[in-house]
């Protein structure tokens, strides 16, 4: 729940963001059709559940992109499923099944399915929240269109309507439940969606009072609508505003269709509901999405009024270039409008109080394009920003019945043009008398190599006029210069503008801290812009050489200028190694003829066997089984040879310690004879030996 709400939080956020800063609306475009197709695209085919079928399908089909062919396989075969045992499935399931089948045409024929109609109709008879009450009437509603040859009607559909009326509140909202007291605008649409049904399905006539009572609860429910500043009106609860207002024209549609008198509802409150979803631009989500293209869609085709949207194609106009004022009016959706007249009552220009540069011309009009257009503008039509005020008139009064437009619709213009730049020169001025040391005209239109010098003493002024085409003083919304120290050290000063002149001067000896007491050498660099300024401009002037005071050891140092974030990513230095130079080897022939010799002896010694009458006739002859026997019997050997290297190592070193022969020893380990058994382990062998080189 704190999740949903967040959502629809943001949701809010956003569109009063857009609706708030824009008063510029554009009808439904192709950037809707494009986005339709990705925001709908089907998973595998197919969607999730019938509700999100229909949604996208609806959606494609109000914006005239035929997908029908791509969907209608997997889509179709879920629809049948539901249809085929109604009993089976939950009212809105039928009801959503209905509503895909009326767009893809999956079952269609004279004969009613019987099961349908009992399943809704006890539906009907059972009810006792207001959405039973709207899939089953609605979905008898779908039935009968669908249908041919179906007379579908609801026996007692005045007590039905008195069912669901008594669900209403005296604010004009509905609620859910006759045990939930709480109501809302979004079960409002529900419940007008509803009661439009029963009337279509009623026998006869419904009491008059009944639904004069509607249409009065229907007024009571505007006075809770809201707006901004720009004429955007929308409701909003729980749901979020796009699905309530949504919610809430859907039942306004069915209700005006259903109903003989019409509605009359305020023409003002229906354009602004209409910009409000022109003024959500495009949104992210599906929902979303097929709220505002359906409500839209609503608005677009209705039998209480069709709003008229007046947009441009342009909000900026050069006067360098001359461009015309060019203005379109048509429907939600684009569709064109019936014959009208545009007049630019005022123009109000936002640096006058109420003063108006133009005044009641009427814009002519190109049926080629179906654009209204202003082909010049009055001499005393400057640069700056303005807000145009259109008024939009019938020709026919007839069409006043049909169609709705704004009383005034206001449009925030912007006149650009090239500014002049005169006078412009940068100087150093003496501090005590103010008098000019150096000074240097400026080129402003291209870069500049002054060099200047100045100490902690002086002062450096710039100064420059800017006016308009028409001879007008300029303020840029930005005009800046900055000093750039060689050490990468930056500051930025403010150029203001007072009478004629724009200018700035710099009391070197009052920013001596904010400069870090740095000597040295600046950049100069001078920024204007502004969005009526053609000709922004960024130059380059030249540069100062400043010789300012010792930094005391308690004043600021300056800050560690930022490194470059992908510094990190340049490649590293090459690392080379030094490798030790190989060692001369002898050659491979010498090699093999030293082997040779080690292997001789070997060779030697099979011969000594045989000649000294050893008996090695059982020796293996196969190579494997002599392998396996030279590997046992050397391995003996090598255990021999281990024990006579220990008793030679044990007795050299006792030899060499104590200056004793052999002989002289024995005693020594005779006495120790006693303390090894025959089931010693060689380790305590080890040990004894240890004692004894240490007894002696």
């Amino acid at each position: 729940m704190m999740a949903g709400g967040l959502a629809r939080f943001v949701v809010l956020i956003l569109a009063t963001a857009i609706c708030g800063a824009a008063s510029v609306f554009q009808p439904i475009s192709d950037s809707h059709r494009s986005a339709a197709l990705d925001v709908f695209a089907p998973v595998d085919g197919s969607y999730k559940s019938l509700d999100e079928a229909y949604e996208a399908l609806k959606t494609l089909e109000i914006l005239g992109i035929d997908k029908k062919s791509d969907l209608s396989s997997a889509t179709c075969e879920n629809v049948v499923k539901v249809l085929a045992s109604p009993s089976s499935s939950t009212l809105k399931d039928v009801f959503y099944a209905l509503s895909v089948n009326g767009i893809l045409k999956c079952k269609s024929g004279e004969d009613v399915p019987k099961d349908i109609v009992s399943k809704l109709q006890t539906g009907v008879k059972d009810a006792k929240l207001l959405l039973d009450f709207y899939y089953s009437v609605r979905g008898l509603v779908l039935v009968k269109e669908q249908f041919s040859g179906t007379d579908i009607s609801l026996g007692d559909a005045e007590a039905v309507f008195r069912s669901i009326k008594a669900l209403s509140q005296s604010d004009g909202k509905w609620r859910y439940s006759p045990n939930n007291p709480e109501s809302s605008t979004f079960a409002a649409g529900l419940a007008f969606e509803t009661l439009a049904g029963v009337i279509s399905l009623a026998p006869s006539e419904i009491d008059h009072s009944l639904i004069q009572t509607l249409k009065t609860g229907i007024t009571k429910l505007f006075d809770s609508i809201q707006k901004y500043d720009d004429g955007t009106f929308y409701f909003d609860e729980s749901e979020g505003p796009i699905s309530t207002t949504a919610s809430v024209i859907r039942g306004l549609k069915s209700f005006a269709a259903s109903e003989s008198t019409g509605l009359n509802l305020p023409g003002d409150r229906i354009v602004g509901l209409a910009k409000f979803f022109l003024g959500v631009g495009i949104p992210g989500d599906a929902k979303d999405f097929f709220n505002q293209i359906d409500a839209l869609a609503c608005l677009e085709d209705n039998r209480f009024s069709v709003p008229l949207i007046l947009s441009l194609p342009s909000t900026v106009i050069s006067l360098t270039k001359k461009e015309p004022l060019k203005v379109k009016v048509s429907t939600v959706f684009g569709s064109k409008a019936p014959a009208l007249s545009v007049k630019l009552s005022q123009a109000l220009s936002s640096g006058s109080k109420g003063s108006s540069v133009i005044n009641n011309q009427e814009l002519k009009f190109d049926a080629e394009s179906a654009t209204y257009f202003l082909e010049s503008f009055p001499k005393n039509f400057d640069v700056g920003k303005y807000t145009f005020v259109f008024e939009i008139l019938l020709d026919e009064s007839a069409n006043e019945k049909v169609y709705i437009t704004e009383a005034q619709t206001k449009v925030p213009i912007s006149a650009t043009g090239a500014i002049t730049i005169e006078n412009a020169e940068i100087a150093v001025l003496d501090s005590d008398v103010g008098s000019v040391e150096s000074q240097k005209k400026l080129d402003l239109t291209k870069d500049e190599a002054v060099s200047l010098s100045a100490n902690h003493l002086q002062k450096l002024r710039l100064s420059l006029q800017l006016t308009t085409p028409l001879g007008h003083v300029f303020k840029p919304h930005q005009a800046f210069l900055k000093l750039k120290h060689e050490s990468q050290v930056e500051h930025i000063f403010l150029v203001k503008t007072s009478g004629k002149k724009s200018e700035l001067v710099l009391d070197f000896l009052g920013l001596v801290e904010k400069l870090y007491y740095l000597s040295g050498k600046y950049e100069i660099q001078l920024t204007i812009g502004d969005a009526s300024m053609e000709n922004s401009l960024l130059s380059n002037i030249g540069h100062i050489e400043l010789d300012l005071p010792e930094r005391p050891e308690k004043a600021a140092r300056p800050p560690l200028q930022p490194t470059d974030p992908y510094s990190r990513y340049v490649p590293k230095a090459e690392i080379s190694h030094i490798f030790r130079v190989p060692e001369k080897l002898p050659a491979k022939q010498l090699s093999l003829v030293f082997l040779g010799v080690i292997v001789l002896p070997f060779i030697g010694f099979l011969i000594g066997l045989t000649r000294l009458g050893v008996n090695i006739k059982s020796f293996p002859s196969s190579v494997g089984a002599a392998t396996s026997a030279l590997l046992f019997h050397g391995g003996i050997g090598a255990v021999l040879l281990l024990y006579v290297l220990f008793w030679v190592k044990a007795i050299g070193s006792v030899h060499d310690s104590k200056g004793t022969v052999f002989a002289g020893s024995v005693s020594v380990v005779r006495r120790t004879q006693n303390t090894v058994s025959p089931r010693s382990s060689i380790e305590q062998a080890e040990i004894c030996l240890k004692d004894i080189y240490s007894s002696l």
